[in-house]
């Protein structure tokens, strides 16, 4: 069945989650690797900054924290994912190859996935950042750990702290990468809700369609998903540090994760 933008989104499978972290609890499961990918940079770069809260899990900028790598600054990210793959030290393998000039593996990291379904479904509850420069994001992408095609992403939310209000403004879709199975198809739209609150974000991905959800109602739903092992990344990234005050941050309540194919 097609669903359009205002439907409600289908129930949650009636088997226990993969993962199921309320985060408010302050602990973590060990479904968490608390880097960026770190295959691309080094330890100190990659590392997120955070800390529990009431409210669940801060992933935070602080102002003496690194760019991501010296030659996409200005970046700086807290990032929590749940699988890692790279090639050995000076290889141009690993996950999310994202630029084409030079980009090698400075940290090799195993191949490990500790959440990384074919198809599934993601809830992910979270309060955005409203903080100078900064962006929040959730997403899954491709790990290529059987093939370099296996790249595309699936942008569950891409939201801007000057986007936030009484409707927000997001981006969502599918992008493609190196991945010529897939069409590139990302949307801007908006939703009636101030994303600076907590809101639940949803996808189910599977059988050649991607459902896009906020609040258990659709906002998008695309005619195409990966068909091959896709790893979870919820994070922060501040673009153009210095303004603002410190420390930034993007608060994570709970995540609940199926999959609903076998890895």
């Amino acid at each position: 069945m097609t669903l359009q933008p205002g439907d409600p989104l289908p129930p949650a499978p009636r088997v226990a989650p993969d993962i199921d972290d309320d985060f408010s609890r302050g602990a973590f499961s060990d479904a968490w690797v608390l880097h960026y990918l770190p295959h691309w940079t080094t330890p100190e770069r990659s590392a997120a900054r955070w800390g529990f809260t009431s409210a669940g899990l801060a992933l935070r900028i602080d102002q003496d924290q690194l760019d991501w790598r010296p030659e996409d600054a200005p970046l700086r990210v807290s990032n929590l994912q749940t699988a890692t793959f790279s090639g050995p030290a000076g290889s141009a393998v690993g996950t999310h190859r994202h630029r084409p000039d030079g980009l090698a593996v400075r940290t090799p990291t195993p191949t490990d996935l500790r959440y990384a379904p074919r198809a599934g479904r993601v809830d992910v509850t979270l309060r955005a950042s409203s903080d100078a420069d900064c962006m929040t994001a959730i997403w899954l992408v491709g790990t290529e750990h059987e093939d370099p095609r296996d790249s595309g992403e699936i942008c569950v939310v891409e939201i801007d702290a000057d986007a936030l209000g009484e409707h927000t403004s997001i981006r969502c879709g599918i992008k493609a990468h190196h991945d010529d199975r897939l069409t590139t198809d990302m949307i801007t739209t908006t939703v009636p809700h101030d994303a600076g609150e907590h809101l639940t974000w949803t996808v189910v991905w599977g059988g050649g369609v991607t459902t896009i959800g906020c609040e258990g109602i659709v906002v998008a739903e695309f005619d195409q998903s990966p068909d091959y092992p896709q790893m979870l990344l919820i994070d922060i990234f501040e673009m153009s540090p210095g303004t603002g005050t410190y420390p930034k941050s993007t608060t994570v309540r709970r995540v609940k994760a199926w999959s609903t194919r076998s890895q």
